[in-house]
């Protein structure tokens, strides 16, 4: 029976993973995650998903490899900018200050590559409206959930919910980390159905 392995050591992409009831294994690919010069945020995910694919296919290639990325881009001013994640406190405040009462879409690719090379590519957007928020709200919203490894500077499975006005999209998983509804269609089509 071939592999599965989720190219990723995010707790996230794991845990959603898992719902799927599917025998996995999951290896961090160890890539530079650098985006090139001027290189657009769904440019970016996309290639960052194909490469972790590609690198675990290296090392494994009978199996079939489950890979993800993720940005956030600001809309507030000044618009358009890629958020990482925040890294500390400080940078978790100063993202939520920036987002506060304007949107930001996240960007979520996923690819499915198979053994004999083959992959399916896509990315999903997930518009975050954020509430109008005060300087102690920000605060205790960091020192409660501390979303220092989320880009955006947020949970959305936890309290950063309360964070937001609204969320569009076609899938909430995509937000935490794994479009989960396109990924069981990817997954059927390579072999792997979770209903099966």
């Amino acid at each position: 029976m071939t592999e599965l392995i989720l190219a990723s050591s995010s707790p996230y992409r794991r845990n959603l993973l898992e719902r799927l009831g599917l025998p996995f294994e999951a290896l961090s690919p160890d890539i530079d995650e650098t985006p090139h010069p001027g290189e657009a945020a769904e440019a970016l995910v996309l290639r960052l998903a194909a490469a972790k694919a590609a690198k675990i296919a290296e090392a494994r290639p009978h199996a079939v490899v489950v890979a993800s990325d993720q940005v956030a881009v600001a809309d507030g001013p000044p618009g358009g900018a890629i958020l990482g994640k925040p890294g500390d406190r400080a940078g978790a405040i100063a993202q939520l200050t920036r987002l506060s009462g304007h949107r930001a879409r996240f960007l979520t690719s996923l690819c499915v590559r198979q053994p004999n090379g083959s992959q399916q590519l896509e990315a999903e957007t997930t518009e975050v409206h954020f509430r109008k928020l005060g300087d102690r709200e920000i605060a205790h919203y960091v020192d409660r959930d501390a979303p220092f490894d989320c880009a955006g500077a947020f949970r959305s499975e936890g309290l950063g919910i309360a964070l937001f006005k609204r969320i569009d999209g076609n899938d909430p998983n995509a937000l935490i980390g794994l479009p989960l509804i396109r990924l069981c269609e990817m997954l059927r089509h390579a072999g792997f159905d979770p209903l099966a």
